[in-house]
């Protein structure tokens, strides 16, 4: 049972926010159809994925989303995404371990408000199929917008801005005391107007508690050499994961990429490796992610302070723009009209 949701209706079945209107996936008007443009719609509702066009009781619709793995659809004429976690009924300390992680997922979703936090509209707990519902972000996640463009480096003014997005996004998180813990390019989504929601708190704990917690909940990669330790830490190892984050903007690259993500994590660890900064990286830049994945997590800045570095980052960026183009302009030729 979840419990210090003031804004949520949490029952056996489904819980939703008061201020989206969300007591969901139960309705019986939710009508699915087939896949890859899906929609799926409760209340006005429509899915997509199939061809099933007529209504779905509640052990038909769970069935069916188990079935499709729907992951996109739309609430009240929204678009939302949809998250759908099949419980391990025969696996008892994996369904209670999933049964926790999910509970936390909607409990600071829930109480997440920020522009740069996926939105939580709702959820639902039935007894075949959990869902997580979202609002919806059309770019997908950083990763997959990095793997379209061939690993490419991002437009540095673009990187930029989605990394302050990202840092302000952490701020809001660490202010209230979460660490999120497996913060990477994958759990990055990106909005219609290119703005970044950080998303996939499933695993996120409160501060106070990080004495229990398992490093495996992150992903090697981006993961904190403390974290892959097993050693006692703190929310700077988001801090470490956003510094890996920054260097994939700035790059396009996969961090890494010629590792396994065993090797990679024996490496930061025994060796101190770490990605390679192009030597044409913005030294403001370049300082902030070095000090964000330092060994030493006190050396680490806190987001508040990568948000304010960003921003000069931002300022000269826009400064050396303009120079360039007020010099391209003196270097053209003058006309008489």
């Amino acid at each position: 049972m979840l419990v210090g949701l003031s804004r949520c209706h949490v029952d056996n079945s489904s819980v939703g926010s008061n201020d989206s209107l969300t007591h969901m996936l139960s309705h019986p008007g939710l009508k699915p159809v087939n896949h890859r443009n899906y929609n799926v719609s409760v209340g006005a509702s429509v899915f997509r994925p199939g061809k099933v066009t007529h209504a779905l009781n509640d052990d038909a619709l769970a069935q069916a989303l188990m079935d499709n793995r729907y992951t996109e659809g739309t609430y009240n004429g929204e678009d939302v995404a949809i998250k759908i976690l099949e419980r391990p009924e025969n696996i008892p300390e994996k369904s209670q371990v999933m049964a926790q992680q999910f509970q936390q997922e909607v409990m600071m979703l829930a109480n997440l408000k920020h522009p740069n936090i996926v939105r939580f509209v709702g959820a639902c707990q039935k007894p075949l199929v959990w869902c997580i519902v979202t609002e919806y972000a059309k770019g997908g996640s950083v990763r997959q917008f990095l793997t379209r463009r061939h690993n490419r480096a991002v437009p540095l003014k673009l990187a930029v801005q989605q990394a302050l997005d990202v840092a302000r996004g952490m701020a809001y998180v660490h202010g209230l005391g979460f660490i999120h813990r497996d913060l990477k390019s994958d759990n990055l989504l990106i909005a219609a107007d290119k703005s970044i929601k950080i998303a996939d708190f499933g695993v996120a704990r409160i501060e106070v508690q990080t004495e229990g917690m398992t490093p495996e909940t992150g992903t090697y990669r981006w993961m904190a050499p403390e974290m892959i330790q097993h050693r006692p830490y703190t929310q700077k190892v988001d801090v470490y994961s956003f510094g890996i984050v920054l260097w994939e903007l700035i790059t396009g690259s996969l961090p890494f990429q010629n590792m396994t993500a065993v090797q990679a994590a024996f490496a930061v660890v025994n060796k101190g490796v770490r990605p390679i900064i192009p030597y044409e990286c913005l030294p403001v830049l370049s300082d902030i992610m070095t000090r964000c994945w330092d060994a030493n997590p006190e050396v680490r800045p806190p987001f508040t302070d990568i948000v304010r570095m960003l921003e000069n980052a931002q300022t000269e960026i826009m400064t050396n723009v303009r120079k360039a183009r007020f010099r391209c302009c003196m270097a053209q030729p003058m006309t008489v009209e």
